[in-house]
């Protein structure tokens, strides 16, 4: 039967289901075993798996790194926490040097199966170096498989497929998410992860976006309708590998593209890849020239009355896609605080 379960619960539950299926999956990192646990994703585990397969690390993220790496050499499963994708920079040498290629240098005789769950997001003041997102750098790194994830149900998946991979995995997680609902049956195994899901089906023009922005999409969903909108919206949930034929397929039938991205900077981003895959594919498969929505090329700021115009809103993707179709659309108000989530639209979805 389904129960609504908001998305940091599911995290914790979906651990759960997974190191007591498999003993030799442990779990560690800044702060899983603090009393909040994470956005709560791993409260309890400690008590319930024990210190030896439940603990703290020091806050020193290439040494905690290179553990993971000694311990998947080792036939154990390692499930690492950092609560800001920030401080994992200091991992680089690590993650990219060794884990991304070890398989390789090995020619596959040993592998790095490695999770690595890291948080991101903006909101509360975060800053220029809380809140970053450096998914388009990871995914030039050959030898990582990186997962995004946007819904509950999505995590439970995504978590349950990493602990299958060969590869060194990264599941990047927008803060925002951990309060969004949905009725999910834990009785029933976990579907399979799409790369890409089609939420919406329609024929004026195809949106993109992943994670939290894919949340921004569904809030406009009704004011859309009221403007006679009908959109294709496609949710990245896996952004290497990634399979560009069902966004192929949409563009080909809308040949409108608007890709929104509300927590990377626009410069190689992987909207920018998207749209070269796109073309090369068909040079003239746009209609109209695509919009690829990023942050600006600044660092993020920390002040509340900067941030407001630094993140799009749902003004702003109406506005784009009232471009891409030459139409002006009567636009929603927003209403709630910019630099929290919105307690309106929680789901369940």
């Amino acid at each position: 039967m389904k129960k609504n379960y908001i998305f940091s619960e599911v995290v914790n539950l979906t651990l759960k289901e997974i190191m007591k299926s498999n003993s030799k999956t442990v779990l560690f990192g800044l702060g899983v075993d603090d009393p909040k646990g994470i956005f709560g994703t791993t409260k309890d585990l400690k008590e319930i798996y024990g210190k030896e397969r439940v603990f703290d690390m020091p806050a020193s993220e290439n040494a905690m790194t290179g553990v993971a790496i000694g311990m998947s050499l080792n036939k154990i499963i390692p499930i690492m926490n950092h609560q800001r994708m920030d401080f994992f920079l200091l991992a680089m040498d690590q993650l990219i040097n060794n884990a991304a290629k070890w398989k390789y240098m090995f020619g596959g005789q040993q592998k790095t199966p490695i999770i690595i769950r890291l948080i991101v997001g903006r909101g509360w003041g975060q800053g220029p170096t809380h809140s970053q997102n450096f998914q388009n750098m990871f995914a030039s790194v050959p030898g990582l498989k990186i997962y995004i994830p946007s819904f509950p149900s999505t995590i439970r998946s995504i978590l349950h497929a990493a602990t299958k991979s060969s590869d060194p995995v990264l599941i990047i997680e927008h803060r925002w998410l951990h309060y969004m609902s949905e009725k999910i049956d834990f009785k029933i195994k976990p579907k399979k992860i799409n790369y890409i899901k089609k939420i919406k089906n329609g024929k004026d023009l195809t949106i993109i976006s992943s994670s939290y922005s894919t949340f921004e999409i569904l809030k406009i969903y009704d004011d859309l309708k009221k403007n006679n909108i009908s959109i294709d919206h496609l949710d990245i949930n896996l952004l290497k590998p990634f399979n560009i034929d069902l966004l192929y397929n949409s563009v080909k039938k809308t040949g409108k593209l608007l890709i929104l991205d509300n927590s990377v900077h626009k410069y190689c981003s992987f909207g920018s890849h998207l749209i070269a895959e796109l073309v090369s594919r068909e040079k003239n498969i746009f209609k109209r020239e695509p919009i690829n929505l990023n942050l600006p090329d600044i660092p993020s700021p920390t002040s509340y009355y900067l941030t407001k115009d630094f993140y799009h809103n749902s003004e702003d993707i109406c506005k784009e896609i009232g471009k891409l179709l030459n139409k002006t659309i009567k636009l929603p108000k927003n209403i709630h605080k910019h630099d929290i989530p919105d307690p309106e639209f929680r789901g369940p979805f």
